[in-house]
């Protein structure tokens, strides 16, 4: 037969390796699919949501899973929040049941694209008692393919264990508080990828944030000594350290035990983060004996990790001026000024006076060392742990949702809700409105059937040319103009056009 003046090419045969003992092994990283399999580290914006896996090879379209899909149009009004809610079953229900398939799969993209799947129907379609119960019935199942995922087993990636802990993550906030059993299967597996200092620092830290909302959400006080919330504090202070298990910690694990650290305080007394002197010991908070090497994290070059040390810093902060006398118990105006809670005549008082200065350097920093973007966003988030530190004001942040809104006056709250918005991401809005223990956390009360708005409702309340958003629209114009005269104050000398 003639070749055309082409011949052909012979396949390109697999290199060659050596393993352990010294025996060639024809073994390389890529799976069945012939993709490349990365073991070493992932990127340092590694998200659950950040691949574009194909999930329709599991038959489940990803799309179909968006809750904007579910076509309500042709319902009627009465009956569109029983339609939306019997959608969310089924697709939670048809989503679940790709857990059965997962420890089966051979290729490690399947594997991830399933997890990934799950995440985002536990997130969005795990809502109310319904939604709870469903999971409940498929949670061993789940279990099960998420800690083979975890121990290693069938050669999976890091990607696919950092899937696996976040949905282990998020199926802890859908099963609700006062459950000690899932704490106890968690616990283990959970610290030993923690420990494991030769594990991706991502999946570490995913594994730490898991722990950390297990024990928040799920942990109560009849945990054993060492399994409770109290060992785990203790683990985010080693982790936290800039060396660990002779081995150096990444900024992203550290930043991540500092965030955990501060959602498990949120759960302990006041007394117990902020309480004592040097020369009580016995008594000394967790958060004083942490304050030296927060002081050492604000000076780092990593941004989240200064951000972190901020944010334990003012929770700390704020801790200390609770434990302040009463307003009663003080003479006059004046000693309740500087005795609530103050650091003046400590050993702490030093230490602090340097963290406020460096605190106000940042909230001020600038450079070319950093984006635009990047200042931007450093300068406000220290400017309000500024106010707390310096001038000892409350934060106030106001979350709102469809049918209410509620305000948070505390740094303990937002932390809260910062830990849990970063766990159920797209899902935290309909968590909030459906889930009843995250109602309890935030002191949430959600006004309404759940009913959605009609087109004549959105035209009025959601529009560009609503009186909300016209009201909104001025008061921007009016900030900008004040922001915009206080720059140029000194071109003025009697100050009206301030």
């Amino acid at each position: 037969m003639a070749s055309h003046g082409r011949e052909k090419k012979d396949k390109p045969q697999r290199r060659k390796k050596k393993n352990k003992d010294g025996l060639l092994s024809t073994q390389d990283n890529t799976d069945d699919d012939g993709g490349v399999l990365h073991d070493m580290d992932l990127p340092d914006d590694w998200t659950v949501a950040a691949s574009s896996v194909a999930s329709s090879r599991f038959g489940l379209d990803d799309d179909d899973l968006l809750l904007d899909d579910i076509d309500e149009n042709n319902v009627e009004e009465v009956n569109r929040s029983l339609e939306a809610a019997a959608a969310r079953a089924a697709k939670l229900t048809e989503a679940l049941s790709i857990a059965t398939t997962i420890t089966s799969e051979k290729r490690a993209t399947k594997r991830e694209g399933g997890y990934r799947v799950l995440f985002k129907a536990i997130t969005q379609y795990a809502t109310g008692n319904e939604g709870m119960e469903i999971l409940e019935s498929r949670w061993d199942i789940v279990l099960e393919a998420c800690l083979n995922t975890l121990q290693g087993k069938g050669n999976s990636t890091p990607a696919e264990q950092y899937a696996a802990c976040r949905v282990l993550e998020a199926s802890s906030v859908v099963l609700g508080e006062d459950r000690d059993d899932i704490v106890e299967k968690l616990n283990g597996p959970l610290k030993k990828i923690i420990n494991a200092t030769g594990r991706v620092a991502q999946v570490r830290s995913a594994a730490l944030r898991c722990l950390a909302m297990v024990h928040f959400i799920c942990g109560t006080n009849c945990l054993e000594v060492g399994e409770d919330a109290t060992a785990v504090l203790t683990l985010c202070e080693k982790v936290s350290a800039e060396s660990y298990r002779g081995e150096t910690v990444s900024p992203i694990l550290r930043a991540t035990a500092l965030d955990c650290w501060s959602l498990l305080s949120t759960t302990f007394p006041d007394a117990f983060i902020a309480a004592g002197d040097s020369d009580d010991d016995f008594n000394l908070g967790q958060g004083l004996q942490l304050l030296p090497l927060l002081a050492e994290c604000l000076d780092s070059t990593d941004q989240s990790l200064r951000r972190s040390a901020g944010e334990c810093v003012s929770m700390i902060h704020e801790c200390r001026l609770n434990l302040g006398m009463a307003e009663e118990e003080a003479a006059n105006r004046t000693e309740r000024a500087y005795r609530r809670g103050s650091w003046d005549g400590s050993e702490w008082e030093v230490l602090m006076d340097e963290v406020k200065q460096r605190i106000a350097e940042l909230s001020v920093e600038s450079g070319h060392h950093m984006s635009k973007k990047d200042k931007k966003e450093q300068r406000a988030t220290f400017r309000d742990f500024m106010s707390t530190i310096v001038d000892d004001e409350s934060p106030e942040e106001i979350v709102n949702w469809r049918g209410g809104k509620v305000t948070l006056n505390s740094w303990q709250e937002i932390i809260k809700l910062n830990f849990v918005r970063h766990c159920l991401q797209g899902g935290f809005q309909i968590q909030l409105m459906t889930n009843e223990t995250l109602q309890a956390i935030f002191g949430a009360v959600f006004d309404g059937s759940g009913m959605p708005l009609n087109q004549l409702e959105k035209r009025m309340y959601m529009s560009k040319t609503s009186e909300a958003a016209k009201a909104a629209d001025k008061a921007m114009t009016k900030q900008r103009r004040t922001r915009t005269n206080v720059k140029n104050h000194f071109l003025t000398a009697d100050g009206e056009d301030i």
